[in-house]
């Protein structure tokens, strides 16, 4: 045992499936004793000490300390916390209710917050076609290119999928349909374990919603949501126009949402009832305006009618359309598409500061 990681202690074989079950999605290692004997030279410097009820009952006497958990199926009983006095543990965490709260405990160990929280930015389209995935992707290919990287999540289960956009259809990994997740969740192992688009900047992992199954789940989507802010990630969120359970919550904790939008008349008649959905969880919303008009309409007229703030407009890019249909993203770090990420992305990043004042 190295004394630097946690000291799990559980005689029970279904409490340590679960304690192992909780610490990897929380990408936590630790090393397991057969008892709180062999435990005892690293017993001072372990951050953290995991017990099960077997465990604390046999304990022979140890200095007190700080981070102790003990672990039991269902409710505590007298005994229970008979033992937990004794050994001193500071909480008793009963499964499966309590299993945020020892994966919380395990997160802590592997990920402390950064110094400056993450960006949620939510990107919704005023009308089908309007681009607004192509646009969730560059932006997240733009934020990744910062020290703290981004994640792009996928949250539309009827969009094709981001993986098929990005050419990593065929790349391992999980999507949507094979992650449940809750509590506290760990950034580097997610990202880690997810398909990632390889660009000069470095790899942008993406949570993409398969093309069976359903999306994220609520629970799952708030637990990444929380986890990228918390570790200081730049999280996009491509999110279809008719808003879901998931999508809704993306909207409600997002730093900004993004209503990309056509410069055409019947475009900003379209994005009026998607406004009206978004406007009813937030007030945090911008238009990026999309496209030439035929008529003569501009960027920061089709923003007026709407009523939220332009926050970039862009032109056709040259060669987009077949660039895609190759499975070829661009990557351009200029251009329109890029030029408008970048405004954006400044945006966000000046609110978010003037909002932490």
């Amino acid at each position: 045992m190295t004394g630097e990681r946690p000291i799990v202690v559980a005689a029970d074989e279904t409490v340590l499936d679960e304690i192992l079950r909780v610490a990897a999605v929380a990408g936590c290692e630790f090393d397991r004793a057969p008892d709180l004997t062999a435990a005892r030279a690293h017993w001072a410097r372990a951050p953290l000490v995991v017990l099960d009820e077997e465990a604390a009952r046999l304990s022979p006497v140890l200095p007190r300390r700080g981070g102790i958990l003990l672990v039991c199926k269902g409710s505590p009983g007298t005994t229970t916390w008979e033992h937990a006095f004794r050994v001193g543990v500071e909480r008793v965490i009963s499964l499966p209710d309590e299993e945020s709260e020892l994966a919380s405990a395990f997160a802590d160990i592997v990920e402390t917050p950064a110094e400056e929280a993450g960006l949620v930015l939510a990107v919704v389209g005023g009308r089908g076609g309007a681009g607004a995935s192509v646009f969730a992707a560059t932006l997240a290919l733009a934020a990744d290119r910062d020290p703290g990287g981004a994640l792009l999540v996928d949250c539309d289960p009827l969009g094709g999928g981001l993986d098929l956009l990005l050419g990593l259809e065929k790349t391992p990994g999980p999507r949507w349909s094979e992650v449940r997740l809750s509590g506290r969740v760990s950034v580097p192992a997610l990202a880690a374990a997810l398909p990632q688009r390889r660009h000069r900047g470095g790899s942008l992992p993406v949570l993409a919603c398969g093309r069976e199954g359903e999306g994220p789940a609520v629970e799952s989507l708030s637990a990444v949501l929380s986890a990228g802010r918390r570790a200081g990630r730049t999280v996009i969120c491509d999110l279809p126009r008719t808003l879901g359970d998931a999508a809704a919550e993306a909207v409600a904790v997002a730093d900004l949402v993004v209503l990309v939008v056509p410069v055409e008349f019947r475009a900003c008649m379209a994005a009026k009832q998607v406004l009206r959905a978004l406007s009813e969880l937030t007030a945090r919303l911008g238009v990026v305006a999309c496209g030439r008009s035929r008529v003569g309409a501009s960027p920061i007229r089709t923003a007026g009618l709407l009523g939220p703030p332009l926050l970039a407009s862009m032109a056709p890019e040259r060669g987009l359309p077949t660039s895609i249909e190759r499975g070829e993203f661009p990557t351009k770090p200029s251009g329109p598409l890029a030029t408008a990420a970048a405004d954006v992305l400044a945006v966000a990043r000046r609110e978010a500061r003037a909002a932490a004042r």
